[in-house]
């Protein structure tokens, strides 16, 4: 009976083990695995761009091929540029650069290319992104880069280095911000938005959401939307982020191109900023309240005389058609 009375006490000591943990379980699932899995999670993660779409001389590449009757002949230039770019500066060399002028490590492209490693040092395609990109043309290993304006970093790198880089605005985009598609918010004044990233708004539904707190997501320093994103702040400083920040609904920042053609992303959506949205008619006629341009950037003492010739195409007729054709916005 005693033995009996034992293995009694211990059953129910395991069946209230057991319990208690089911409640913890229960517990976090409900006040965080659900809320970070749920439509009001962060938006913005780090997507990089699947190159291989983007490859010059490929039957499969996502590539504009633009007639034309301007030949190049000589020494071809190296074209670079930022992520979002990619698709511009890689159709320039499908439409423009022979067969064979893109070449790889190992004679292949594998998927293995954060940053542009499968590129050999000959290929005339390269992609260092924003990050490393403006190095590389400060330091020669590039002629011609695509990209949105510089950081003062980068700006200073070239000044340390005593290079003089001559920016050729070419095309406009439109800065935008994302959040996840069941997010009832689907608008916000400029000044909302700076006040979020300066902590100034918390929750969403001080904006007419939900009672979520909002999480402003940030990009890496150097990149070219962190550049923009601090231009766009002004005198305004990005608040460190609340702890309770990653159980709430991301708001996030890039350009529309490379959300709504390279990301592709059903999960997101993209505000309108004072009332009006960012499409391709916003922005050419700049009634988006966030338009700027992009760049085709080289040092002034390159001595390769295709450098022109290539960007004075690039503003021409069939490079701006070139431009459009990729699903920019041309600055012509």
């Amino acid at each position: 009976m005693k033995t009996t009375a034992i293995h009694r006490r211990q059953i129910a000591g395991l069946a209230l083990l057991l319990s208690f943990f089911l409640l913890v379980n229960l517990g976090l699932y409900l006040l965080l695995t659900r809320r970070l899995t749920n439509h009001f999670s962060s938006v913005s993660q780090a997507k990089m761009i699947d190159v291989a779409r983007y490859l010059p001389h490929e039957e499969t590449s996502d590539l504009i091929a633009q007639k034309t009757d301007f030949i190049l002949t000589g020494e071809l230039p190296i074209l670079d540029g930022a992520a979002a770019l990619v698709p511009v500066y890689a159709s320039v060399i499908h439409s423009l650069y022979p067969q064979g002028s893109v070449t790889y490590e190992g004679g292949s492209f594998s998927d293995d290319n954060y940053y542009g490693e499968n590129f050999a040092n000959d290929s005339k395609m390269q992609y260092h992104n924003t990050v490393r990109g403006y190095r590389a043309v400060v330091d020669g290993d590039t002629d011609l880069f695509f990209s949105a304006a510089p950081s003062e970093e980068q700006r200073a790198y070239a000044e340390e280095k005593g290079v003089e880089l001559v920016w050729v605005p070419i095309g406009l985009e439109a800065f935008v911000f994302f959040v996840n598609q069941n997010n009832p918010v689907d608008r916000l004044t400029v000044e909302e938005v700076r006040s979020i990233y300066a902590g100034e708004y918390t929750n969403w539904k001080e904006l007419g959401g939900s009672n979520r707190p909002i999480n402003p997501v940030t990009r890496i320093e150097g990149s070219g939307s962190q550049t923009m994103m601090l231009a766009f702040m002004k005198d305004q400083k990005i608040a460190p982020k609340s702890p309770l920040a990653f159980m709430g609904s991301g708001i996030g920042y890039s350009f529309r191109f490379y959300m709504e053609d390279m990301v592709e992303s059903d999960q997101v959506k993209m505000l309108s900023l004072n009332g009006v949205y960012p499409d391709k008619a916003h922005i050419k006629d700049r009634s988006y309240p966030i338009v700027t341009e992009f760049y085709a950037v080289y040092r002034k003492d390159n001595g390769n005389p295709n450098v022109k010739n290539l960007v004075d195409w690039l503003l021409s007729e069939d490079g701006q058609a070139l431009i459009e054709a990729a699903g920019y916005v041309g600055i012509t």
